[in-house]
């Protein structure tokens, strides 16, 4: 089994490095691209998206991720698993696909989101615990800016919905009301949702909630009409 690589905790998103918008080497293909979309921003090592595609093989998977040997380890893993189901023993396994509704890319996604996303019926987004940038002077560098609310609200189906959370109390209220701030977003009741609206949890939420500490939930719908 490979080593999970290591990174650097924290990347500078307005650095020289991250203003080119994210994309697909060859494109993004899924085998079924008709299929509801669920992006994540900010997958990390993409543990949640690849349990979430082999529980769920009739959505497509998208995880973004700013640090990109994570996007490479996380691709590389998903790659050794498709290999490992085309070989005779997997005809018995079942797990009915190879991983085929699920990608990982590098970037920053508020940079040039849209283009990548508009040809898919992306229904559900998730942010989970980005990076919250505790001094002052770096909250420039926070994941959920205006722009970005207004590009995933340009993308996302009507009735989809964005849900988000983090252990830190003052990151969920900022994030909170830039999402509550745009008109076609609606809050889902009540604010700070008791648990996940998912089957799998994230590696920094099992952490957390390992600790017996709270984390502050919310769900935003896109209005229909």
């Amino acid at each position: 089994m490979a080593k999970p690589v290591r990174v650097r905790q924290h990347v500078n998103p307005l650095s020289h490095k991250f203003q080119q918008p994210p994309q697909a080497a060859e494109g993004l293909h899924y085998s079924n691209p008709e299929q509801p979309l669920h992006l994540d921003i900010g997958a990390a090592r993409g543990t949640f998206l690849l349990e979430m595609a082999l529980a769920h093989p009739d959505w497509n998977f998208l995880g973004l991720e700013i640090r990109q040997p994570l996007v490479l380890e996380a691709n590389a893993r998903r790659d050794r698993l498709r290999q490992d189901f085309c070989q005779d023993s997997y005809q018995h396994s079942p797990i009915p696909h190879a991983l085929e509704n699920l990608h990982y890319l590098w970037g920053n996604a508020n940079r040039g989101l849209e283009p990548l996303l508009a040809p898919f019926p992306l229904r559900v987004i998730t942010i989970q615990f980005p990076d919250p940038w505790f001094k002052r002077r770096h909250h420039k560098r926070r994941l959920v800016q205006p722009e970005l609310v207004q590009t995933l609200v340009n993308c996302l189906e009507p009735g989809g919905w964005i849900f988000m959370q983090t252990d830190i109390f003052q990151l969920a209220v900022e994030m909170g009301d830039r999402l509550g701030d745009h008109p076609d977003l609606i809050l889902d009741s009540p604010r700070w949702l008791p648990a996940s609206p998912f089957p799998v949890a994230t590696e920094r939420e099992k952490s957390v909630l390992s600790q017996g500490l709270p984390i502050y939930r919310s769900r935003f719908f896109r209005k229909k009409v």
